[in-house]
């Protein structure tokens, strides 16, 4: 299934990986290692996996893969959240924004892939 035309989600995931692992490095810079280290971790596997997706075997697999980033997203949200209440970690608010946009895509990807499937039976 991949095709190699402009993808707004994989543009966007992209991005947000990139961001991601400047924000990473700054954590680490003021010796947040672990946090860190999960943030980084969930954050860049939401772009791998709608990566993946791109090259999914039938639309189910297509859909299941975007769940996974789906879920990869929320625990990036999670670990934004905390973040984002310590007051002696650094704020990244633009980040976050950034995140919201590529879940509202994501999530209106899987909606309609579902319905499309739904409308064949």
């Amino acid at each position: 299934m991949r095709d190699d035309r402009k993808n707004l989600i994989v543009d966007l995931s992209f991005e947000f990986a990139i961001k991601s692992v400047i924000f990473a490095e700054q954590l680490e810079s003021q010796r947040k290692y672990s946090i860190a280290r999960q943030f980084i971790r969930s954050a860049t596997s939401i772009g791998a996996n709608v990566r993946e997706a791109q090259n999914s075997e039938s639309k189910n697999d297509f859909i299941h893969k975007m769940k996974i980033a789906a879920k990869e997203l929320d625990e990036t949200k999670y670990w934004l959240q905390i973040i984002e209440n310590l007051p002696s970690y650094p704020q990244n608010s633009e980040l976050l924004q950034s995140l919201e946009t590529v879940e509202r895509v994501i999530n209106k990807i899987i909606s309609t892939c579902k319905k499309s499937i739904q409308n064949q039976k």
